[in-house]
């Protein structure tokens, strides 16, 4: 009998105005921090400062519903989008 792989559950974040809305969402990173194993931050770190959009991916681990439920609150900031990619 063919045994099922555990699902990969990766949630992707384009953040569009990075230093204003950091704030709020490293308090919904926080939130689920126990669901996050691993997060990578990508900026565009130019000459003479940062730029204000960037990229922050994340792997999701524990139940499914409880690692999506990060999306909707993503979501509801302004600047911001995410996405899961499930594998």
């Amino acid at each position: 009998m063919k045994r099922s792989a555990a699902k990969h559950i990766i949630v992707g974040i384009h953040v569009t105005e990075r230093v204003k809305q950091a704030g709020e969402i490293q308090r919904v990173l926080t939130a689920y921090g126990s669901n996050i194993k691993t997060r990578v931050g990508l900026h565009d770190a130019a000459a003479g400062g940062s730029k204000s959009s960037g990229i922050i991916l994340l792997e999701m681990v524990g139940a499914e519903a409880k690692c999506l439920g990060i999306l909707k609150k993503l979501n509801a900031i302004q600047g911001v989008e995410a996405q899961k990619f499930v594998f």
